[in-house]
């Protein structure tokens, strides 16, 4: 059976720095090198067929880490369609700046609600509808013809993902949490439905 394994980038500039990046493309730190290598220890006896990411340098660094640590050379597919949520007007800032700035309620609205976009950006549910798409337009079309497909993302990116694998509500997807650089691996049947999920150890 193919298996889908989903992988949030590991720790960026800016998530160090408690900053809303989007579509800002800032690189990894050290940490999220070691986060990228320790993803695929926990992926090592697995081989993939096909690489999916998005057009930020931070996923395709994490990407090509865990590769060269497995020792893996594979097609490897880059699409803005796999990018951050864009968090408009809140790019750069610092998150307890921002609440300063804005209130922290309202922060908090943008920050955890499913469709309620901070100015100028997406809401998760805008960003759904772009991943979406192209998860049935071309990663899904791996799957149905029994490739391992590796998907590294973003925080908001692979929620989406989750939010349609696990069948979540759009007031559930809200309270989940994705690790950096810790896998999460689904066995699919080859209609596309799941069959189980895990998140391996290094």
């Amino acid at each position: 059976m193919p298996t889908l394994t989903l992988v949030r980038h590991g720790q960026s500039l800016w998530n160090h720095e408690n900053r809303f990046t989007g579509f800002v493309d800032v690189p990894l730190t050290e940490q999220g090198r070691n986060e990228a290598r320790l993803a695929a220890k926990a992926l090592q006896g697995m081989k993939f067929d096909v690489a999916y990411t998005s057009a930020l340098s931070r996923a395709q660094e994490t990407l090509d880490i865990i590769l060269e640590t497995l020792g893996q050379r594979i097609p490897i597919i880059r699409d803005a369609a796999l990018n951050e949520r864009h968090y408009g007007d809140l790019q750069g800032l610092n998150k307890a700046d921002a609440a300063k700035e804005f209130g922290d309620q309202q922060v908090k609205l943008w920050r955890r609600s499913y469709d309620v976009p901070p100015p100028n950006g997406e809401s998760l549910e805008m960003t759904a509808k772009r991943v979406l798409p192209f998860y049935e337009r071309a990663i899904a079309g791996d799957l149905r013809l029994g490739k391992n497909v590796l998907v590294v993302a973003h925080g908001n990116s692979n929620r989406s993902l989750v939010m349609k694998l696990d069948k979540l509500t759009g007031e559930q997807v809200v309270g989940l949490e994705l690790a950096t650089g810790a896998p999460l691996i689904y066995e699919m049947s080859p209609d596309g439905q799941v069959l189980s999920k895990h998140t391996p150890m290094p």
